[in-house]
């Protein structure tokens, strides 16, 4: 998994690498400018296109005059450097920048208090990068605004002036809106919760060197799953093996109006390898289960009567989807809780009867998933005005609980009762429709049922789920994809994933 790391460990990062490879910060902040403009240069190839690079006087802004210096190396011909000398201080990687900047032809004029009138094409934001610690205010509030109303194309380096790059970022917030953000060696923490949607169109990280032994040993609860890790952690399947190797899950859900749900669930549970897969479900529903999915066995429940379930035959249990918020989803719930102590995966209207019966909580078996998104999670935790809230809280009740919370978005994240953050790399908004979150419990259950545990099934399960919907979506440049295509392609994601 790769470590993020807060700001401050990033420069730590930063210090050990000039002292231990060794290089001097001058040439260390020349090697994350020419990365910069590696990709700058391969996604605005028009060299004749003007470019204003906006550089503040600490490093970030030197990192911008270094920039500059070497887009014109490579043919960019229309460059003007504005340096925002709002005080005295300037860091010396930036003095020394400046000095080999004048030689160059490039001209270079500064800003002290009101913003210069912009005509440039492309904006290159290098002004306070990701030291900023307090809310932008006097001439680089009023900066920020002037750039903002030009809705210029703008990229960033490394962080887009008045981004925070971890804590909570305000909905009244002045930062400068980057339609890119080419950032140093792997994003930062905020870059990954929806906060950042208006300010960040996308990212795109850049490695710049910095030592990977020190980054891997530094104590951070957070991590960004990749694909590598997602092969690490995905099991072959043996000769020899039988449906009792690949475990038995039971899947709770589904009520005559939304069976579709536990249909949906069922499909994705058995497609992602469960040996056998068994649906609780209304009468109701046994029709369109051995039409749909033969594959699938039924246990027939009826209203105002627990259904009489087996639960030791079971090696987890899935519970939720379409099941309702009726007097008898409670009972079930409570059934499921007095009765299997493995762990569960809770999701859609479970997690809206434990919202409403905050007592059960304290019932749910140890190493128990939770799904919710972020209505779900408020209605069962309280009322969050941010995202950044959400994660201290999340990591409050996992540990509280003893239980794992997936808390989902675009990088959704797996929260365990460790304390560790899994922020996952893959889905697109094509995945945006309804069901999909039926889909994710069947796959994480079906995981479960093989063994898995319960951490590894969370972080592969969102990976998995996640990835499908990007296989089918981004080659085609589909603009929604379905939750039955991807159950359909689950089994040869997972195939590509163990090869």
């Amino acid at each position: 998994m790769l470590p993020l790391l807060i700001s401050s460990q990033i420069r730590e990062a930063d210090a050990y690498t000039i002292t231990h490879e060794p290089i001097s910060s001058i040439d260390l902040m020349e090697r994350a400018s020419k990365a910069f403009v590696g990709w700058f240069i391969n996604h605005f190839p028009d060299k004749k296109q003007t470019i204003a690079v906006y550089c503040g006087t600490g490093n970030n802004g030197g990192d911008g005059l270094a920039i500059a210096r070497i887009l014109c190396e490579h043919g960019y011909c229309n460059i003007d450097v504005k340096i925002t000398r709002f005080s005295d201080k300037a860091s010396d990687d930036f003095n020394t920048n400046l000095e080999r900047l004048k030689k160059t032809s490039i001209p270079v004029s500064e800003i002290k208090s009101k913003p210069s009138e912009e005509k440039a094409d492309l904006i290159i934001d290098a002004m306070l990068g990701s030291g900023l610690n307090k809310p932008l205010a006097g001439d680089y509030n009023a900066l920020v605004e002037y750039l903002n109303s030009l809705q210029k194309t703008t990229v960033a380096v490394d962080v887009p002036t008045g981004f925070y790059t971890e804590g909570e970022i305000t909905k009244d917030a002045t930062i400068l809106r980057a339609d890119l953000v080419i950032t140093f060696q792997q994003p930062k923490l905020n870059f990954l919760l929806p906060e950042s949607a208006p300010h960040i169109a996308c990212w795109e990280a850049v490695k710049i060197g910095l030592s990977e032994d020190f980054i891997s040993t530094v104590n951070t609860p957070y991590f960004f799953v990749e694909e590598k890790d997602a092969r690490k952690l995905i099991k072959p399947r043996h000769k020899f093996s039988n449906k009792g190797t690949y475990g038995h899950a039971l899947i709770i859900a589904g009520k005559d109006e939304t069976m579709g749900a536990a249909l949906l669930s069922s499909s994705a549970c058995a497609h992602t390898g469960a040996g056998l897969t068994t649906a609780c479900i209304p009468q109701s529903g046994l029709v369109a289960l051995n039409s749909s999915m033969p594959e699938v066995m039924a246990i027939i429940r009826s209203e105002n009567k627990t259904p009489d379930i087996g639960w030791d035959k079971f090696n987890t249990i899935g519970v939720g989807p379409g099941l309702g918020k009726g007097p008898d989803t409670l009972k079930l719930l409570k059934a499921v809780f007095d009765n299997y102590k493995k762990p569960v995966v809770i999701d859609a209207d479970a997690l809206n009867i434990l919202a409403e019966n905050k007592a059960l909580l304290k019932k749910i078996p140890a190493g128990s998933i939770l799904t919710p998104h972020m209505k779900e999670f408020d209605r069962l935790f309280g009322e969050h005005t941010s995202w950044w809230q959400r994660l201290q809280t999340a990591k409050e009740k996992a540990a509280e609980y003893n239980i794992n919370i997936i808390l989902k978005n675009h990088y959704t994240i797996t929260v365990t009762p460790g304390g560790k953050l899994y922020f996952n790399s893959t889905s697109n908004a094509a995945m945006a429709t309804g069901g999909m979150g039926d889909v994710l419990t069947g796959i994480i259950t079906s995981l479960l049922a093989q063994k898995y545990s319960p951490q590894d099934a969370c972080i592969l399960g969102v990976y998995i789920h996640g990835k499908v919907g990007d296989e089918l979506a981004l080659p085609n440049r589909m603009h929604v994809v379905l939750p039955g295509k991807i159950i359909a392609q689950i089994p040869l994601t997972m195939a590509k994933l163990k090869a």
